[in-house]
């Protein structure tokens, strides 16, 4: 065999190409290092500009602010000439900052900050043009009243916008400095580490090929390539000898047993975090429903507790001079907001109860038709300015189940007609006896809900993509869609955006019994308060 075949020739060649790859990648690699300066000075060049013209548009809209207010203190038409002109100078300027800031390239949350900054700032500016016309027509009171409410809050939301936009930009901007400084100073030591390391295990290997090991260094080599490709039932050979090679040998054997191991210990892995997945998950919806909880209560407490004091402060201040009549009708008020405070504590904490827990089954004879009329009359205490009425074919259907669950079930349905239902709109509840079982429908007037929400009506937690700003939990249809259930009956929705909703149950007199097919019709009489 001619010495050019020999494999310690091939590997010797072998490895000085290596080394001659080595040194020229790594000498590319540092040559291409300059270029992360480069980029630095690039990413600079984006996110400087964007700062400059957030800050213009910072101080361009809290000038127009106190603009508007100059406006309408203004008192005749030579100081509100120079006014307008500056409103115009200031309106240039917004879009001209607008239009520079969407020049420049930015991420999907910075352009939905933005997107959202310059859609609240387009309301507040119809707002601000209708308050002019308002002084124009020689009503500056409403106009005045308007600027510290309508128009302060509009401002006040593109301003909030506007700070959040600014912060995100300066702590991308910052962030993606250091990142790229520290790259830079990483990636030079590595590469002259690889290139000082790569040198000395190829002048190694060309001393260690010298001594006559190419073919056990072939079997070796050919032993761990089967074992990077996971054929772990590789037998590697020469681990008797007290060569380098056999201690190479016995490492391999080590890493044969090592990847055994590892494999096992991948799928204990993979199960272990697929249950911290689902932990992890479990938490997060436990946060959510918290959160959702504490705002419903703040909420629904605030209009009951501001009756309260404010007809307590009537009180005090009438004080020897107040009526009978008026005192009792002050004090019936005050009581009505107190029970309004006690049905909301009581059905928010007993729907996050029955939601967490699997509920007790407490089935009872009682009547259908008595139970739907104390629903509504809680819910007209509670919501007066919401007309509920009842149309009930029957006056009397007794069916067995728990009523305890299902007071809960149509309180539900109920509070959802109302509370996205703009006030006055009706909210009609209707029952009919049809043989085995009854019928009840809730129609309302209300927002309505999207047809794609519609598929996901009774997941726990899932609420509508159309009620951002109304506090709820989305568990009440969850509620509902279990008992309902558990009652061997049906609860189906029908609803259109903008027009309103229908939810019908069907529940079966008696348990066990076949559940309605189909949830039939049932003509609602015209609205009337019982």
């Amino acid at each position: 065999m001619h010495w050019r075949d020999s494999i310690r020739f091939q590997l010797t060649f072998i490895f000085l190409c290596i080394l001659f790859l080595v040194v020229l990648v790594g000498s590319f690699s540092i040559w291409r290092l300059s270029g992360f300066n480069d980029l630095s000075a690039d990413v600079s060049d984006v996110w400087l500009p964007s700062t400059r013209v957030i800050g213009d548009l910072n101080n361009f809209t809290s000038d127009f602010r106190a603009i508007e207010g100059s406006y309408l203190l203004a008192t005749s038409s030579s100081e509100i000439d120079p006014i307008l002109k500056e409103m115009e100078g200031l309106d240039r300027s917004i879009s001209e900052a607008e239009t520079r800031f969407e020049a420049i390239r930015h991420n999907s949350k910075e352009a939905k900050l933005y997107a959202d900054f310059k859609r609240q700032w387009i309301g507040y500016r119809e707002i601000v043009d209708r308050h002019m016309g308002l002084v124009e027509r020689g009503d500056t009171g409403t106009a005045v009243m308007n600027y510290k409410n309508s128009s302060r809050m509009s401002y006040d939301a593109a301003s909030d916008t506007l700070g959040a936009l600014t912060d995100q930009i300066v702590s991308s901007a910052q962030t993606a400095k250091n990142r790229l400084a520290d790259a830079y100073t990483n990636a030079f030591w590595l590469i002259c580490a690889a290139i000082s390391i790569a040198g000395m295990l190829v002048a190694v290997a060309l001393v260690y090929i010298r001594h006559s090991v190419s073919k056990p260094l072939a079997h070796l080599t050919d032993s761990m390539l089967r074992l990077a490709a996971n054929d772990v039932d590789v037998e590697i050979g020469n681990i008797s000898h007290r060569t380098e090679i056999s201690k190479m040998a016995r490492a391999a054997v080590v890493f044969q047993n090592n990847a055994v191991d590892l494999m096992r210990s991948k799928a204990l892995l993979a199960d272990q975090a697929n249950k911290l997945e689902e932990q992890l998950a479990h938490e997060q919806q436990l946060a959510i429903s918290q959160r959702n909880f504490v705002s419903m209560a703040s909420h629904e407490f605030r209009t009951p507790l501001t009756i309260i004091d404010g007809h307590a402060r009537r009180l005090e201040k009438m004080k020897g001079k107040i009526s009978g009549e008026e005192l009792i009708d002050r004090l019936s008020k005050i009581r009505s907001a107190v029970r309004r405070m006690s049905y909301v504590t009581q059905n928010l904490l007993e729907s996050a109860r029955l939601a967490e827990a699997s509920p007790p089954f407490e089935p009872s004879e009682f009547d259908i038709i008595s139970l739907l009329h104390d629903v509504c009359q809680l819910h007209r205490e509670v919501s007066s300015y919401t007309p509920i009425s009842e149309s009930f074919a029957v006056a009397h259907v007794n069916i067995i189940g728990d009523e305890r669950l299902l007071h809960q079930v149509f309180s539900n349905i109920i509070s959802n007609s109302v509370k996205y239902s703009p006030d006055g709109s009706a909210v009609n509840v209707a029952a009919k006896d049809l043989n085995d079982h009854v019928q009840i429908i809730v129609v309302d007037e209300g927002i309505g809900i999207p047809e794609p929400d519609q598929k996901r009506l009774f997941e726990r937690y899932h609420r509508g993509s159309n009620v951002s700003g109304i506090v709820g939990t989305g568990v009440g249809l969850y509620l509902v869609k279990m008992v309902v259930d558990r009652h061997g009956g049906t609860v189906e929705v029908e609803s259109e955006v903008g027009k309103g909703t229908k939810v019908v149950v069907n529940l079966p007199k008696a348990l066990g019994a076949d559940p309605p097919t189909a949830a039939g019709e049932i003509l609602l009489a015209p609205p009337h308060q019982s």
